[in-house]
């Protein structure tokens, strides 16, 4: 058999096997997690792009690994689609900054970064908790 390239459309039985998940799992999650769209082509087969795989090794890691539940892995996933807000919030700040010292930020940016990170890890933890007490 021929190795395809890593940037090549897969099959969902590929998919299946390269992952240890039954195809009935995979399209059972394309209706749940509302990021996995696979790409279809004649007769409804499914093609997924390497975008696709990396989200559901994702997914895959957090119902698995991490024993989230449906429900909480896709609070978690929603939050990996919030970096916009926080890019926005982040550069807000950091221009709040600048005017302030003329332009110079004295290192505010990177604080904001980080704090930034913070909150996103401690929303993702709050997750986690409240997933386990319901």
């Amino acid at each position: 058999m021929v190795e395809k390239k890593t940037e090549a459309f897969r099959n969902i039985t590929e998919v299946s096997e390269m992952l240890g998940i039954p195809t009935h799992v995979l399209r059972f999650w394309e209706t749940r997690f509302s990021q996995l769209k696979p790409r279809k082509g004649n007769g409804g087969r499914r093609y997924y792009r390497p975008e696709d795989i990396v989200l559901l090794k994702k997914i895959q890691a957090l119902l698995y690994s991490e024993n989230y539940t449906i429900k909480g892995a896709q609070q978690v996933l929603k939050s990996f689609n919030k970096p916009k807000e926080d890019e926005a919030v982040e550069s807000l700040s950091a221009e709040q900054s600048g005017g302030q010292d003329g332009g110079q930020d004295g290192g505010n940016s990177g604080a904001v970064a980080a704090a930034s990170a913070l909150l996103i890890e401690a929303r993702n933890r709050l997750a986690r908790i409240s997933q386990q007490i319901a």
